[in-house]
C-alpha cells in the first residue's frame, strides 16, 4: 500500500478506480485494471483464475497485471485453489514467518462459483479478509459483465471444441446457480461440448420462480434447434403472464408450426415456485417425474398424470398438479440421460444410485453448486468419460420464510 494512506481509504480509492476504469475495458483488459489500482489496497499481486465449462480446472487470465509466476491452469480437485473453489471459502499457503501469505479467495456471482482470485498482500492486518471479500465482489461483477460478449472468455473456459447445438444451448440457458434469501436453483448438464437436446430455465418474478427442463428428441443440431425454439417459447409465456397449462400448449404449437406434425418433439416439466407459501404447481409433457428429497431423505416422486410429448399434437389433456414443499426441501429434475444410459459394465446409473448420492452430499453439508460438480462426475466416471446423450439435473431448493442465512 502506498506509504500514508490508510487501509481503508486506500481500499476505497481502488474500488472506485477499478469500478470507474471498468466501463472501457475488454474482457482480455482486466488484468491491466487491476494492476493499476492493486497496491492501493494493498496488494503485490492479483491473479484471476476462472474455472473451465466443465469445472475440472481453473485457468489463469493472462495479462500485464499479475506480478508473481503462477502456473496458468490448476485442477480444481487436487489443488489449494480448487479446494477454495469447492468449499467457497478463502484459503492461504506460505509458511509461518516467511513474509505475506498467498491467498486463494472464491470469485462469486451471487452464488454462481466464477473461479478464484491469486491475492498476495503487502502485509496482513486484521482486515485483510475484508479488503480480499470487497475486492472479489467488484471483479466478479466486472467478469459478467464483460464475458457474454468476449471470445477470449470463450476461450479460456473452453478445454476443446465445441459443436454448434452446443454453443447455442450454452448461450441461452442461464447460469448453472442463482439464489436469494427463500430459494436456491443449480443445474448441471453433459457432455458439455456436444450437448444434442437437453436444455433448462429458470426465471424470477416477485414471489414467483419458473423452472423449467427439457429434452428434445434427437442428439444432434435439429435437437439443438428444437430444444432453443421450445425454451423461447416457454420464455415468452413466461414473460406474458401465461399460466403452465397455456404455455406447454403454446410451446406444442410453435414446435408445430415450424417442423410440422410430429416431425420433432420435446419432453419437459415445466412448473412455479410460489416462495412466500412453497406450493409447487406444475406440468408434465411426457417427462420424468420430479423427486422430492425431504430432511435427507427420498420422500418420492411427484406424480402428475402426463399429457403428450410438446410437438406430437395427440390431444391429451395437460394437467395441472401441486406439491406443498416445507422448508429445505429440495426438488430434483431431470433427463434420461442421467439414469438410463448404460454402461457396458456396470449397467444403468439408475434413479435410486442418482437419488442417494443427492442425500450423502446433502448430508456432508456441500454447497448446491459442488454437490451437482461431482454428481456429474460420478456420472460420467460411471460411463467411462463417453456419454452418449445428454444428461442434465436441475435442482430447486426451497428455504421457506425461516431460513438461516445463507452461504453461497
Amino acid at each position: 500500500m502506498e506509504q500514508g494512506i490508510p487501509s481503508s481509504h486506500g481500499l476505497s480509492l481502488a474500488l472506485t478506480g477499478m469500478l470507474e476504469g471498468s466501463h472501457l475495458v475488454a474482457f482480455e483488459d482486466i488484468p491491466s485494471l487491476i494492476d493499476r489500482h492493486r497496491r492501493e489496497a494493498g496488494f503485490k499481486g492479483i491473479g484471476v483464475y476462472l474455472a473451465d465449462l466443465q469445472q475440472s480446472v481453473l485457468r489463469r487470465l493472462c495479462g500485464h497485471g499479475e506480478a508473481d509466476a503462477q502456473p496458468e491452469e490448476l485442477k480444481i480437485d487436487t489443488t489449494l485453489a480448487g479446494r477454495a473453489f469447492q468449499e467457497v471459502r478463502m484459503l492461504r499457503n506460505g509458511p509461518e514467518g516467511s513474509g505475506p501469505r498467498q491467498w486463494w479467495v472464491p470469485l462469486l456471482d451471487g452464488t454462481e462459483r466464477l473461479g478464484v482470485l491469486h491475492m498476495i498482500p503487502e502485509s496482513e492486518g486484521d482486515d485483510v479478509e475484508e479488503r480480499m471479500r470487497h475486492i472479489a465482489s467488484l471483479l466478479a461483477l466486472v467478469v459478467v459483465s464483460k464475458r457474454s460478449f468476449s471470445d477470449c472468455h470463450a476461450r479460456l473456459v473452453r478445454s476443446r471444441p465445441m459443436n454448434v447445438a452446443a454453443e447455442m444451448q450454452w448461450n441461452l440457458m442461464p447460469p448453472m446457480t442463482f439464489a436469494t434469501p427463500s430459494v436456491t436453483i443449480g443445474a448441471v448438464l453433459e457432455p458439455a461440448y456436444e450437448i444434442g437436446g437437453d436444455a433448462f430455465d429458470y426465471s424470477t418474478s416477485g414471489e414467483q420462480v419458473h423452472v423449467a427442463i427439457f429434452d428434445a428428441m434427437g442428439h444432434d443440431v435439429s435437437a439443438g434447434l428444437t430444444a432453443n425454439l421450445a425454451v423461447a417459447a416457454c420464455r415468452n409465456q413466461w414473460r406474458q403472464g401465461a399460466s403452465l397449462v397455456r404455455n406447454s400448449e403454446a410451446i406444442e404449437r410453435v414446435l408445430i408450426d415450424e417442423f410440422g406434425r410430429g416431425d420433432r418433439f420435446v419432453t419437459a416439466i415445466i412448473g412455479d415456485l410460489d416462495l412466500a407459501t412453497g406450493l409447487f404447481t406444475w406440468v408434465n409433457r411426457g417427462h420424468h417425474a420430479p423427486v422430492l428429497i425431504r430432511q435427507g431423505r427420498w420422500i418420492s416422486t411427484l406424480q402428475c398424470p402426463p399429457a403428450h410429448p410438446m410437438g406430437l399434437d395427440l390431444g391429451l389433456p395437460v394437467l395441472l398438479c401441486r406439491e406443498q414443499l416445507e422448508p429445505g426441501d429440495r426438488l430434483l429434475l431431470y433427463t434420461d440421460g442421467i439414469t438410463e444410459m448404460r454402461s457396458p459394465d456396470s449397467g444403468e446409473f439408475g434413479l435410486g444410485r442418482f437419488v442417494e448420492f443427492m442425500i450423502r452430499q446433502n448430508a456432508a453439508g456441500l454447497p448446491v453448486p459442488e454437490t451437482l460438480r461431482r454428481l456429474i462426475r460420478t456420472v460420467m466416471e460411471h460411463h467411462d468419460s463417453r456419454l452418449h446423450d445428454d444428461a442434465t439435473v436441475l435442482l430447486v431448493e426451497w428455504h421457506g420464510t425461516a431460513h438461516e442465512q445463507l452461504s453461497p
